[in-house]
């Protein structure tokens, strides 16, 4: 069965929202014996539409046209700086109103999700965006339980993305449950990403950060995010750097003003933090520690206090009934 994919495109939408998925979908079908998706680009218009790189892309079907075009299989509407103008076309919101209830799965990339819940179309459900945007969606739009970290998410039949690259996550995510992990590995290997990316968002926003100042460390701190839980000690890292332990050490307090040991310890409390939070996996403390290296259940329990002001229970009881009186709220928050 060929799946029919859809995505919205308009002027000043992020480039990488629309090919990064494309590219997903349209590599899937590559690497299949006959067609998986078929892949439609809607705008307001045919014809070129300016990213806001300057690079256009182009539009087969107007979004006036999506009825026409059901079955829908999967809807996905763009992020970029345009989409707050998008906000404001009545056509497009009552377009994707009419739309929402025959496409089978209805998502955004990045800030593409500001269109959807102006449109109503998120209300009650857990959703991301670019972590630079989330605070503004979340507090434009109360009916939507905001989640800032999370690379993607599905709720009720709703899918949001983080920022740019993380439509690609979602994506493959998608692939993946449609047509199982190794079609999705091998897009993934083709594509040369992560299947699945260790940690959420930011990670990525924290070394972007980190990476202004790193200096000689980048190459370094690129290999510690992408994965925390690699055995890692000051000699290894050292090696790796091609300098002594101890000018390693003084690279590092010059830099980031911490110590390499320190560095590995706060970003793996990060990923056990970030895991105390999933409801869906709950893992002891003892098993956190197990996975993010961290000792034993009473030394990441002090080192969660050290860090957090707050011990790992009293973390997660507090993330827990915020949660649910934002459900109560919402009333429909799965």
């Amino acid at each position: 069965m060929t799946r029919h994919v859809v995505l919205l495109a308009y002027p000043d939408c992020q480039l990488l929202d629309v090919s990064g998925p494309w590219q997903v979908f349209a590599s899937a079908n590559a690497l299949s014996p006959q067609p998986l998706y078929q892949l439609t680009l809607v705008a307001e218009a045919t014809g070129p539409v300016l990213t806001n790189s300057g690079l256009g892309v182009l539009a087969t079907h107007t979004y006036q046209q999506l009825p026409q075009l059901r079955p829908l299989d999967t809807l996905l509407v763009s992020g970029g700086s345009g989409v707050m103008q998008q906000r404001d076309v009545a056509a497009v919101k009552q377009v994707l109103c009419e739309i929402a209830p025959d496409v089978r799965r209805l998502g955004s990339i990045c800030s593409g999700a500001f269109l959807l819940a102006e449109a109503g179309l998120l209300d009650g459900c857990r959703v991301t965006t670019h972590w630079r945007h989330a605070q503004q969606l979340a507090e434009e739009y109360p009916a939507l339980w905001v989640e800032p970290d999370a690379l993607y998410i599905e709720s009720h039949g709703r899918y949001t993305s983080a920022g740019v690259t993380a439509g690609i996550d979602l994506a493959l995510s998608l692939v993946e449950a449609d047509h199982g992990a190794e079609l999705a590995g091998q897009v993934a290997r083709e594509l040369v990403v992560f299947l699945q990316r260790p940690g959420g968002q930011s990670q990525f926003s924290e070394v972007l950060r980190r990476q202004q100042s790193a200096g000689p460390l980048r190459r370094l701190l690129d290999r510690l995010h992408a994965d925390p839980s690699e055995a890692v000690d000051l000699e290894s890292m050292a090696e790796q750097m091609a300098v002594s332990p101890r000018h390693l050490t003084r690279l590092f307090k010059r830099h980031l003003n911490t110590t390499p040991g320190a560095y590995v310890t706060q970003l793996r409390l990060e990923q056990a933090r970030l895991a105390l939070l999933n409801e869906r996996e709950p893992l002891s403390l003892e098993r956190l520690a197990q996975r993010w290296r961290l000792g034993g259940a009473e030394q990441l329990r002090r080192q969660f206090q050290r860090y957090y002001g707050v011990s790992p229970s009293v973390y997660r009881q507090r993330f827990a009934s915020s949660r649910a009186a934002v459900c109560q709220e919402a009333r429909s928050c799965p």
